[in-house]
């Protein structure tokens, strides 16, 4: 079951992330999906870091940390995909 939470989390995640961000991103679906993912990862480290790891409730500070992890490498993710396999698609 873990598994499967992981993809619906980076799922949602990939896909708030594209409605955040201005513009059109060119990434397919199951890319977005291992991004959001890599977020939730990310933004779960942070949050431990920050000391915010479990709070009584919702940990809206640790999915805070989640989101925005997740549009820094959504953004980033996108950008380097139009780069390398993006032009590649564009040409054909």
């Amino acid at each position: 079951m873990g598994w499967l939470w992981a993809i619906i989390v980076g799922f949602v995640l990939g896909l708030i992330a594209k409605a955040i961000i201005p513009g059109k991103q060119h990434s397919p679906l199951w890319l977005t999906t291992i991004f959001g993912m890599l977020g939730a990862i990310v933004g779960n480290a942070i949050a431990r870091a920050v000391g915010v790891e479990s709070t009584p409730g919702i940990d809206w500070s640790r999915h805070v940390f989640q989101l925005v992890a997740a549009i820094v490498i959504v953004a980033l993710g996108d950008m380097l995909y139009m780069a390398t396999l993006g032009k590649r698609k564009q040409r054909a």
